[in-house]
């Protein structure tokens, strides 16, 4: 009897599953590749021509070609007062909004945590300004921080009419501080469900087990809760943060940057700069330094936050 076939079997073997694997590659490849696509699309050729164009003269619209001009762009943005004025309003946002913006939330996690009746009405609530369009938001808010708005009349009625507001988005000392009252009651809702979400990996039976020994609610806190979302803390940080400094929207619907450049942060200025001046080689030069810094806060804040071994 002849045993070639039984011979020829691991070779057919290995290539039919050689086919196979090449198969199962190229389908992964294919689903992968509008994901890369656009990855590459919106991000990184963005990058890739913002740190070219940062060392040019460029145009939005010029009919003269940009040239290359070195470090000159650099030298006037250490020249510009705008820039470090709206680098200083940058930080202060930062500042204000990712602690008031972080605790807050947690705290609203640890309520909707509770095993009660209704908190899933409670949870919706908190989520709603989420899922609404920063620019309607923005928009809702301007009416409400006018003179006779919402938030004066408010003011008025609670004081007996002893006090009147201030004209909000017009006063340099009460711009800043109404768009991070508005920012934080916006994206309060998004880092509370993160929040949640970490309150519920941790295990039952460690509050068991505090409960046991007679632990007070401050006590499980600081030695069973918070030390269970170390994780979930430092994504919550680096994701407020983040968006903090990326501060557009609210300032171009609601200040466009005033009163006397109160409001205008980096990132604003680089989109006045790049589009309604058409200094793209400027402005390009504005974001690749706020890129850096807000990197290198991203890794400070990483670090602090990290988990000691």
């Amino acid at each position: 009897m002849s045993t070639r076939p039984a011979a020829d079997a691991p070779p057919v073997r290995r290539a039919r599953q050689g086919r196979a694997q090449r198969r199962e590659s190229l389908t992964a490849l294919g689903m992968v590749s509008p994901a890369v696509f656009l990855l590459l699309l919106f991000f990184v050729i963005p990058v890739v021509l913002a740190f070219a164009l940062a060392f040019t003269n460029a145009r939005l619209v010029s009919p003269v070609p940009a040239q290359f001009t070195g470090l000159q762009n650099f030298r006037t943005l250490l020249d510009d007062p705008l820039f470090y004025k709206s680098l200083r309003n940058t930080f202060y946002f930062a500042a204000v909004v990712v602690p008031l913006q972080g605790g807050l939330a947690l705290v609203l996690a640890l309520l909707v945590n509770a095993k009660v009746k209704g908190v899933n009405f409670f949870r919706t609530v908190y989520f709603i300004p989420v899922v609404t369009s920063m620019v309607v938001v923005s928009i809702l808010w301007t009416f409400m921080y006018q003179k006779t708005g919402l938030v004066n009349e408010l003011i008025s009625h609670l004081s007996l009419g002893l006090v009147q507001g201030p004209d909000w988005l017009n006063n340099p000392s009460t711009s800043m501080p109404a768009i991070i009252l508005m920012s934080v009651w916006q994206g309060v809702g998004f880092h509370m469900i993160i929040w949640l979400a970490g309150l519920q990996t941790i295990p039952q039976d460690l509050y068991e087990a505090a409960d046991i020994d007679g632990a007070t609610r401050w006590v499980r806190f600081r030695y069973v809760t918070w030390p269970g979302l170390r994780t979930t803390c430092t994504f919550v940080l680096i994701t407020i943060t983040i968006a903090a400094f990326s501060l557009f929207a609210q300032v171009s619907v609601m200040t466009q940057g005033g009163p006397l450049d109160s409001t205008t942060t980096v990132v604003y200025q680089a989109v006045q700069t790049g589009y309604a001046q058409q200094q793209t080689g400027y402005a390009s030069a504005i974001s690749l330094v706020f890129f850096v810094l807000v990197l290198a806060v991203s890794l400070v804040q990483r670090f602090l936050t990290r988990e000691k071994g």
